[in-house]
């Protein structure tokens, strides 16, 4: 038997939950205005469930999957896909995998099937591994040809040290050179199971019948006593504090991260941490913008951002300038940062912030593909359904007052930062960052 809660009203639709025997959760939107369904299975697996010597595994299956199963090859599926007039695609990410499907509203029972028998079923054949390995290195070298997400990667090894959330969801070239098919196809049939799983469904479709297809598809998996696996556990204590790594790149640019740790995305400080992010970087009124860039021309790109993750996340501001100029904004990014920890945001920053939040949460969901991924998000890491006016209303809740103390609280702890540019150590870079690190 499936068990049922009760139907949320939507501001376009209404979001349905079922979850099924098995664990497997099915969530669904409907939005009558479009004729198109946008379909996401996600996996609550990513690179921090991965073993140091198995860096790179989730991304590395996520490509293999595609290649084929007992009943489909890479070609059938792109053709079964091109036929129902969408896109099939994934990605994988430090603590989740998503497959997904953009097709036509009357096609998505089809995608569904396609879906469901790649996550499920795919091969993991020898030759496709020895293939895709050279695809994933390929990737690899890529990345490291692009400083912005080489930055990333090597920003959340300063921040978070051996700690499974500082490792690149990539890989590196020497765990994934090693890696063997058995390896690979452990990983997979151990971790991909339903009670991980969500099918989150949004646009033109009924709920029912989106229920009746993840039937069809999990035909023979969809039994046992497995409850759905709402929480992460056995999370890793971090150790330590952040430090200051740079690689060298003979580039025109410097390109710095600098920031602190923050709690887990369960944080009750959550929004306040928000509304400060985007007071602070989060638009052309920004603090960062306005000091970096409109009144010292230092920077072109400066702005800050936040991740949060199930127990640990970052506040974090980056900027691309000249060499000659990283000491200049390192220093100015520091001292905005230091006032605002000491005298907070003002009401007008305050409230522009929050109409900014707002703004994006409302506009970024006007595509039943954004609905989507909203919905498998909010299921898979918080186990429930959020409503946007919900989220609407707790920003708006959100006082001055609330966020100067959490601009005290967190801005004053440890900084850490990384750099990606002409550099040939640590040493070499401006006292404002090597002294982060102290």
């Amino acid at each position: 038997m499936s068990r049922r809660r009760s139907a949320t009203r939507g501001e376009s639709g209404t979001i349905r939950r079922t979850s099924l025997p098995g664990g497997l959760r099915v969530v669904t939107e409907h939005v009558p205005a479009v004729r198109s369904a946008s379909i996401g299975l996600w996996v609550g697996v990513g690179s921090r469930d991965e073993r140091p010597a198995l860096a790179g595994a989730a991304h590395f299956l996520e490509h293999l999957l595609f290649k084929s199963t007992p009943t489909r090859t890479a070609a059938s599926i792109a053709e079964e896909m091109d036929a129902g007039g969408g896109e099939l695609n994934a990605f994988t990410s430090k603590e989740h995998t998503c497959f997904y499907a953009h097709v036509l509203d009357d096609y998505a029972d089809d995608a569904i099937d396609v879906i469901a028998d790649v996550v499920l079923r795919g091969r993991c054949e020898a030759a496709d591994v020895d293939l895709e390995r050279d695809v994933v290195l390929e990737e690899i070298a890529m990345r490291d040809d692009d400083p912005e997400d080489l930055l990333g990667d090597i920003f959340a090894g300063a921040m978070f040290g051996d700690h499974p959330i500082g490792r690149p969801v990539i890989g590196s070239s020497e765990s994934i050179t090693a890696m063997s098919r058995a390896q690979v196809r452990s990983f997979h049939q151990r971790r991909y199971t339903p009670d991980r799983m969500v099918l989150s469904v949004a646009g033109n479709v009924e709920h029912r019948d989106v229920v009746r297809a993840a039937r069809r598809a999990f035909a023979g998996r969809l039994d046992g006593e497995r409850q759905p696996a709402h929480r992460r556990s056995g999370s890793r204590a971090l150790t330590g504090r952040p430090g200051v790594d740079v690689v060298y790149r003979d580039i025109e640019q410097a390109h710095m991260l600098l920031g602190v740790r923050t709690a887990g995305r369960g944080s009750s400080d959550r929004w306040a941490l928000s509304v400060l992010n985007a007071a602070l970087g989060g638009g052309l009124s920004s603090r960062l913008y306005q000091e970096v860039r409109e009144e010292r021309g230092l920077a072109y790109s400066v702005y800050s951002g936040l991740d949060a993750y199930h127990d640990v996340g970052t506040f974090s501001v980056y900027a691309a300038c000249s060499p000659a100029r990283l000491a200049d904004v390192a220093a100015v990014t520091r001292r905005v940062l230091s006032d605002v920890a000491e005298h907070g945001i003002t009401d007008a920053e305050c409230a522009r912030a929050k109409g900014s939040l707002r703004g994006g949460l409302v506009l970024g969901l006007e595509d039943s593909q954004s609905r989507m991924h909203r919905l498998g998000l909010n299921e898979l890491e918080y186990a429930r359904k959020r409503p946007v006016s919900r989220s609407l209303s707790a920003i708006e809740r959100v006082t001055p007052a609330q966020v100067r103390a959490v601009a005290a609280e967190v801005l004053t702890r440890p900084m850490g930062a990384a750099v990606v540019g002409p550099y040939r150590g640590v040493r070499n870079l401006p006292k404002a960052i090597t002294e982060l690190g102290r």
